[in-house]
This record gives C-alpha cells, structure tokens and sequence, in this order.
C-alpha cells in the first residue's frame, strides 16, 4: 500500500515542444523560441515566448546582391536556439521563417534575386537539428491577422467571452490594421475568419506596403524633392524639410530616395540635394498628408488610397515601431491633445540640442524621430481615422507577460494547432480506481487481522485445556 501510495501521488513529469519562428523583416530579423506543453489545451496549444536573439546585420532583403550572406547572417542566433531547446527536442523542433514587407518589395522589384535569397536561408536553416517548415514571404493580411491573434491570446481575450482587442502594426516598409468591425465588411480582400479555443472570429485587416515608417519617410522626401527641383537652379539642390530639426543639414542621393518599387524615379539633373531642417511641425504634418490619398472612396468608409476600412472600435494595441518611436518620444499616455504640443516643442528643438541630450543613440535614427512620430500621429488620425474622443482607447505595447508583441507569436499559436499533441502522462491508475483499491485493501487486511485474531484465540484454548 505504502508503495504503491508514493507511486501513485508522484509528480508527473512536465512535457513541453518547442516552436522557432523567424521574423525576417525588412531592416532586421529575430529568432524567436516557444515553449508549449505536449498536452494541447481546448485544441490550442499554451505556446508563450522563451527566448528571442537579434541577428546582426540590416533584414535579409538587404542581401540581394549576395544572397549567400542572408543565410550566413542567421548563424549566430540558430546556434543559441540549439542550446536553449532541450537537445532530445531538437528533431521534432519545427523552424518557420516568415519574410515581411521588405521581401515582398524586393520580390515587386527582382522576383529572382528574392528567389535566391530564400533559397538561401533555406539552405542554411536545412543544417541545423530542427524539422525545417519552410521559408516564404507572408501577406500583409496573415501579418495583419496573426499579430491580432498575439495581442489577443497574451491579453487572454479568446477564452473567455470580453471584447477583443484590434491590432495596429507598424514596420519599415509596411503598416497593419486589424479588428473586428461592428459593420459588414464590404471589400473581401479585407476580411479573415479564425477559429480558435472553440469561438470563430470574423476580421477586418489590411496591409498597406510601402507605408511603412522608412518607405512613407521615402515618399515624403520624394514629394519635397521634386518640388524643390521645379523651384531651384542650384546644385546640389537644397530641400527644406519642416519634419527635421532646425540645424540638421546632411547631404544625401537622389538615388537614396528613389531606390525602392514603392514610387518611380524622377528625372532630376543633380544627384546630390542639400537636406536642410527647419523644424516646424505643422508644416510638417501638412507635408505628411500628402502621402495619404483620401479623395476618392468606392465604399461607406474609407481609409486612404481608396481602401474600405469600417469605422475603428474598440481598444486596440500598437507595436512594432508604433511602440518603439512613441516610447522614445515619451507618447505612449498623453491624449491626442498633449501629443501634438509635445511634439511641436520636440520638433522645434535645434538639432545641436538633440544631439547633446541623445549622445548614444545613432544620429541616423536620431534624426528621424520628429518625422517618425509625426508620421505615426498622422497616420492614426487622418489614416485610420482615430479622434481625440477614442485616441486613449490605443495602448502602445512592447511586451505583454514577457512576450513580444508582433505576429510571430500568433504564427506560432496557429501552427500548433497542427502539430500533433502527445498523450499525456498517466498516473498508476485512475484517481477513482486508486480510491476504490485503497479501500477494498484496507478492508482486506482488517478482514485478515480479524480471522487471525480469531484463529489465535482458539488456538490459545486449545493449548489451555491440554495443560490441565
């Protein structure tokens, strides 16, 4: 009894798999790892991140010209995935590699050199211990809906029956915008369904590429480029950027701007312009404006560039840059109010000042700051067409209970559902059986201790009445 009593209540051994997904963006990539019990949940994996690495080096369509390099780059971050996942796991470890939007422009641009740089990674990923899933460009649609499913499953809103959560995403070539609308959506190139924990769920989502905070920085230079070249006869021609801090002047290409399918290039005689800041938001926010198409609407409602888009409702969650860019400007609490005053004065400030208050952080990605967070405010207001009453309802997220808010999660959460579950650990025997034995064998033992008892007293007599 006692033995099989210490068998029986003995703590099972907790089984996890393991997931590795890689977010090939279009200025970096990162590895990430999850972790989810065997024993899958209402058909849903548990699936939460473990560990993330940084690959080093700009996104893997940066390697067009050397393909060979995309693959390479991933060494480093493959390797530390091999010592965080359990080695008798690493067979049965699956490895996806999702490309985002500075894929799908290399692919708009050479579709070849896309090609070879996929092969590329894949070659490279084939080396490893892991069940290698496949390399390939994901849809603005399936980032869009799977970054929805990442801030929905961390805020535990698709078990239970509370409002969902809209996604917003923002990355360098691309921006995502995802929720459930409380209209028919009436473009069927913005409608997804998913079923999860037993609930299906019907989503308005849309993709704009090129209107990723770089790309759009791109086209609003473009604009202020060819209008200085109409006005000027100097060489290197000087574009003032109100989007630019007051003293920031830095000489660039004209091929830098137009180096990108997301416009055409113009045929301006001088190579070289004299980029000049004069640092005055409002003119800043006008010019950004322009990027944005919003005369023409096929639809009820629109959004820009005639795209349908049902009005916003509901709290949603913004990541990527969207947190990245506000978090730097200390935006991620103020009404829309507060915003536009506090990046008025930041904008303002000479471009010396900035320098000296940020001494480390790159002056690249310094300098960019005013336009990036003038860009994400613009596009949230005259875009998706945010208000100051519901501009609060946005939470700008980093990481919810330790994991990255993005789409691989949500990636990684969708495929569980086809990897197959292993049949859990089990007890000795079931907790009812253990029960029912314990009782029948102690009534048992107490039925033999009685018959003993009695036997040993009549063979006690016995042996009396022999002595007398």
């Amino acid at each position: 009894m006692v033995s099989i009593s210490v068998v029986q209540n003995k703590p099972l051994p907790k089984k996890y798999k393991y997931g590795i997904v890689l977010d090939a963006g279009s200025s970096h990539t990162s590895v990430f790892i999850y972790e989810w019990p065997a024993e899958k949940e209402n058909n849903t994996g548990m699936v939460r991140q473990i560990h993330t690495c940084n690959v080093k080096g700009k996104g893997i369509s940066s390697y067009n010209a050397n393909p060979d390099g995309a693959g390479k780059s991933l060494q480093e971050c493959m390797v530390e995935a091999k010592q965080k996942i359990p080695a008798y796991r690493h067979s049965e470890t699956p490895v996806y590699l999702g490309a985002t939007a500075g894929m799908r422009l290399l692919k708009m641009e050479d579709e070849t050199a896309s090609e070879k740089v996929l092969a590329s990674v894949e070659h490279s990923l084939k080396t490893y211990p892991f069940s290698y899933q496949g390399a390939r460009i994901i849809s603005g649609q399936e980032e869009g809906a799977f970054g929805w499913i990442t801030v929905n499953y961390l805020n535990q809103n698709l078990n239970k029956p509370t409002g969902t959560l809209g996604a917003l995403d923002l990355g360098g070539a691309s921006t995502q915008i995802t929720f459930i609308p409380q209209q028919e959506i009436e473009s069927g190139d913005n409608s997804i369904d998913f079923r999860l924990y037993g609930n299906d769920y019907h989503l308005y989502t849309h993709s704009f590429l090129c209107y990723g905070k770089d790309q759009a920085l791109k086209l609003s230079l473009s604009k202020k480029l060819v209008s200085a070249h109409a006005a000027s006869k100097t060489d290197p021609i000087e574009v003032r950027d109100p989007c630019f801090h007051p003293g920031y002047n830095f000489t660039r290409t004209v091929q830098s701007i137009f180096d990108t399918p997301c416009m055409k290039a113009v045929n301006i005689s001088s190579g070289i312009i004299s980029h000049v800041g004069f640092g005055d938001w409002s003119q800043c926010q006008q010019s950004i404006r322009k990027v944005f198409n919003t005369s023409r609407c096929a639809y009820s409602k629109c959004s820009f560039n005639e795209v349908f888009q049902p009005s916003v409702y509901g709290k949603f969650g913004a990541f990527s840059a969207f947190f990245f860019v506000m978090d730097f400007l200390n935006l991620t609490s103020d009404s829309l109010a507060i915003t536009k005053q506090k990046l008025e004065k930041y904008c303002s400030t000479p471009w010396k000042k900035i320098v000296e208050n940020y001494p480390l952080v790159k002056e690249k990605y310094l300098s960019e700051y005013c336009f990036s967070g003038t860009y994400i405010l613009t596009l949230l207001e005259d875009g998706y067409n945010f208000t100051s009453e519901n501009w609060q309802d946005i939470s700008f997220l980093k990481k919810i209970k330790g994991s990255d808010a993005g789409w691989t999660l949500g990636y990684m959460l969708n495929l569980t559902n086809m990897i197959p579950a292993e049949a859990p650990d089990t007890r000795l025997m079931p907790y009812g059986g253990y029960v029912t034995f314990m009782i029948f064998f102690t009534l048992f033992i107490f039925v033999l201790f009685l018959l003993a008892c009695l036997y040993f007293r009549q063979s006690t007599r016995k042996a009396q009445k022999g002595i007398i």
